[in-house]
């Protein structure tokens, strides 16, 4: 017999003195819209935070600015003291008891200082929540003026006497959805990218998405996220191997949360363990932190493009707009700032429109993302209500936002609160009616400003702007990542002593050293122009190179061809010179979907790219990748302790030949047009190759004989049994980054070990030369399509231990070619030699830089 249920009246004493606000007026999503649970808000006039309640302290956050208590009676009482509050660390805070003391009603718990946190703070308004308001059957709010720890704040009818009912588990699961743990494989963590791919993924939903990083329990900012704001989900400031779960409460929760799971799981668009692109590259190493210079001439920064240029300085300043408190009716600023809005949009479109780098592009993705961030819209429209104009509110609700950014504890993520102020400014000027004028410069200007903005950088006229300084940001900012793409040599977070140069100073600009030198001496100047010579030469070497078959100096024959994804890629590459596709990653096939694509979905695909490459040129399909570092949603695979050492690559399609044969047809169709080899990838044994081997020519009947086979060379073992390996196959291809991670035992998305897991490493050189030696041994041909094969640098070493083909990133084309034009055989082997008895990575690098200029 069920015992009896009834309700019970508990009234909470108001925690601090102040003006009671009703919990859905506070500007923050989680609180608002009542995510951590039901309550009320305090708009405090006093300075110490009381408990509303006996019981005992259950949670005191790290951060000083929130308890949680447990009463006798059951109920769990949140208490938050102002918003963003998190991002300040405790300054401002004093406990006055720790977790587990109990405490009675009335008892102070926390100390705030009210002009230290008023100062810093989002509001000072105070939230006390029910988090387990599943046990509440009403709430009753008061009203306006209460002292605190004598008038009752909020009053609640609680249900007691009441026996588990599993239905109501399903009606809570059905608006309260909260998804298993991901671990974030992103070494960046969550920044602006992979937060708008998030971010646009959450808005196809109608459900409320939360992303909660570890135990979020507290409802702060550090904690969770709006899943919907790009913002927001930046200011998680999340790190590689952080744990979130997906909240969702709505009509289509369990959807949106085993989707946005997924999503996270597998990168949000960026491929996990892979180290972002946002590392300068350079001629010769430097370090990413400011140098020191003792010449008073020249001025130092971080390199942030490479490249030398010789010009004029040219300040920029960016104009002050001034916009009015005030506004017209709420209405009528709302109908402005969607105008401007939309008009942005399409600015932001025509800039993306002009950049020939797809993932340069992707920036100003994040900053349409921007533009619709719910966080930024909703606090602008809370200003608007209460009577500022659409100018003001904008630019307030923007630079709290890149204000909150910058504090966290996250270079990268601080660095892209200057995307926030580029697409707040281009918002605010339209709103302001003030045209935001092109950067108009004379022929031959270094462009010196305290900081550009994306959109800035991506409009310079190249033709005009040899190369520009900022006293702001660093290598991973957009704005380097824009140069580098542009070709536009760079320097980020230049002395500030740039800053008062006289205009039509003459400067030498070094971006891959990060030094600006002005005045400079004749002999200086010469020695810069002979170096822009040098490398103007070798670009009209590597245009005319890319056009012609690839082979050394003295004749010797090293194909080079493309790593690519799909057909348009492998129109691509034809176009940059490519001989053919070293490497056809099958897998963006399976990516980004619930289902295994279906036969004929596949065949169209290779058959497309083979149609794109011709009947001669050779086009090698690896077979799917996955596992490890590489989910799918469909092909669930047991929990390793180590994935990285289970089921990988050939290993996962030999545990699913259903799926696995299923490719094998797909990919053998594209026989019937170009010159097919097909790929099996992660061996490391020759019994995985004779089954897939079997299982393949099963399939291919009449074909067989006009496909070649072979393997991946990733694992040390795979390199040490190449000449027994080589009776079984066509030809090896080595994948240096996963060779060289499971022969120096460093994870290569590892943040503090990725620079170490060098592929010039001697290991792993010794262990490309076996493999090498052991399929010549045997007649058959050996390729690279590691990233080692697009470095130039690395190209003299690779030729030298006889590597005989190298697959490429598609801008490398014309690089690698050039490069091979200016090797001879002889001298390539001697330096492959001297490499081999060499003990560092370093040490070869530092051989080898005769090759870098």
């Amino acid at each position: 017999m069920k015992a009896p249920i009834r309700s019970v009246r508990i009234e909470l004493t108001a925690p601090l003195s102040g003006v009671m606000f009703p919990l859905e007026s506070v500007p923050d999503a989680v609180f608002a819209q009542k995510m951590v649970g039901d309550g009320v808000s305090i708009d405090p006039t006093s300075d110490e935070l009381l408990s509303p309640l006996a019981g005992t302290v259950k949670q005191l956050h790290g951060a000083h600015h929130a308890a949680t208590i447990a009463g006798e009676n059951g109920l769990e009482v949140l208490l938050h003291i102002g918003l963003d509050t998190v991002t300040m660390r405790g300054e401002g805070f004093t406990p006055l008891v720790k977790e587990g003391d109990t405490v009675t009603a009335g008892q102070p718990l926390i100390r705030f200082d009210p002009v230290v946190v008023g100062a810093k703070a989002a509001s000072l308004l105070t939230q006390m929540v029910i988090a387990n308001g599943e046990l509440v059957t009403r709430y009753v709010p008061a009203r306006g003026l209460v002292e605190a720890g004598k008038d009752i704040a909020l009053s609640l009818e609680m249900a007691v006497g009441a026996t588990h009912d599993p239905s109501s588990d399903d009606r809570s699961a059905a608006t309260a959805i909260l998804s298993d743990e991901v671990t974030l494989p992103n070494p960046a963590g969550l920044h602006a990218r992979p937060a708008a791919v998030v971010a646009a993924e959450a808005k196809k939903y109608r459900s409320d998405i939360r992303l909660l990083r570890g135990n979020a329990s507290d409802g702060s900012n550090s904690a969770s996220a709006n899943a919907k704001s790009i913002v927001s989900i930046m200011a998680l400031a999340t790190r590689f191997g952080d744990t979130l779960r997906v909240q969702a409460t709505g009509p289509d929760a369990s959807e949106a949360a085993a989707t946005l799971a997924r999503l996270l799981a597998e990168g949000s668009g960026e491929k996990p363990g892979e180290a972002p692109a946002a590392a300068a590259p350079a001629a010769e190493p430097v370090s990413a932190a400011r140098q020191v210079s003792t010449d008073v001439n020249e001025l130092v920064g971080v390199p942030a493009s490479p490249g030398i240029a010789v010009g004029k300085v040219v300040q920029y300043r960016k104009e002050v707009i001034d916009v009015a408190e005030s506004g017209d009716s709420p209405q009528r600023e709302r109908a402005r700032l969607e105008a401007a809005r939309h008009e942005a949009r399409q600015h932001i479109e025509t800039l993306k429109a002009s950049l020939t780098d797809a993932s340069k592009a992707q920036i100003l993705d994040a900053h349409l993302e921007l533009l619709d961030d719910p966080d930024l819209s909703d606090t602008t429209i809370t200003r608007i209500g209460e009577g500022k104009s659409a100018g003001f509110a904008w630019r307030e609700a923007f630079e709290q936002q890149a204000g909150a950014l910058e504090k966290v504890d996250n270079p990268l993520l601080r660095e892209r609160a200057g995307d926030i102020r580029d697409v707040g400014r281009r918002v605010l000027a339209l709103l302001a009616d003030v045209k935001q004028a092109q950067i108009d410069v004379p022929a031959d200007s270094i462009l010196i400003a305290e900081e550009l903005s994306p959109s800035d950088t991506a409009s310079l006229d190249r033709t005009r702007v040899l190369g520009f300084c900022t006293s702001m940001g660093g290598a991973t900012s957009h704005v380097a990542i824009l140069a580098r793409s542009l070709g536009i040599p760079a320097i980020c977070g230049i002395d500030e002593t740039a800053l008062q140069l006289a205009d039509g100073t003459l400067v030498v600009l070094d971006g891959s050293r990060g030094t600006l030198r002005r005045d400079p001496s004749a002999e200086a100047l010469n020695q810069a122009r002979e170096r822009i010579e040098r490398q103007s030469a070798r670009r009209e070497q590597e245009k005319l190179a890319a056009s012609k078959p690839a082979m050394t100096a003295d004749g010797h024959r090293v194909e080079v061809v493309a790593n690519i994804r799909n057909a348009q890629e492998a129109r691509d590459a034809v176009a940059a010179g490519a001989e053919g596709v070293g490497l056809l990653r099958s897998e963006f096939l399976f990516d980004n979907r619930d289902t295994a694509p279906s036969e004929d979905e596949q065949a169209t695909e290779y058959c497309a790219v083979a149609q794109a490459l011709g009947a001669e040129r050779p086009l090698v399909v690896r077979t799917l990748d996955v596992g490890g570092d590489k989910p799918l949603s469909y092909m669930p695979l047991p929990k390793e302790d180590n994935p990285f050492l289970g089921l990988r690559g050939l290993r996962v399609s030999l545990d699913r030949p259903d799926i696995f044969r299923t490719q094998l047809r797909a990919i053998l169709r594209a026989a019937d047009i170009g010159n097919l080899h097909v790929m099996f990838p992660m061996v490391t044994a020759i019994e995985e190759v004779l089954a897939a081997r079997k299982l393949l020519l099963e399939e291919a009947g009449d074909r067989a004989k006009r496909i070649k086979i072979g393997v991946m060379i990733e694992v040390p073992a795979a390199a040490l049994i190449a000449g027994p390996l080589a009776r079984e196959v066509d030809f090896f291809s080595i994948g240096t980054n996963d060779l060289t991670q499971y022969t120096l035992a460093m994870d290569r998305g590892h943040p503090k070990l990725a620079k170490q897991a060098d592929a010039l490493h001697p290991a792993v050189l010794r262990l490309i030369g076996m493999t090498v030696e052991g399929a010549h041994a045997h007649g058959k041909w050996v390729g690279v399509c590691g990233g080692i094969a697009s470095d130039a640098m690395a190209v003299p070493v690779l030729a030298g231990l006889g590597v005989d083909e190298l697959s490429v990133s598609i801008p490398a084309v014309g690089s690698i070619k050039a490069q091979l034009a200016r090797l001879t055989m002889p001298a390539a082997r001697d330096l492959a030699a001297a490499a081999l008895r060499l003990g560092t990575a370093a040490e070869v690098r530092a051989l080898l830089a005769q090759f870098a200029e």
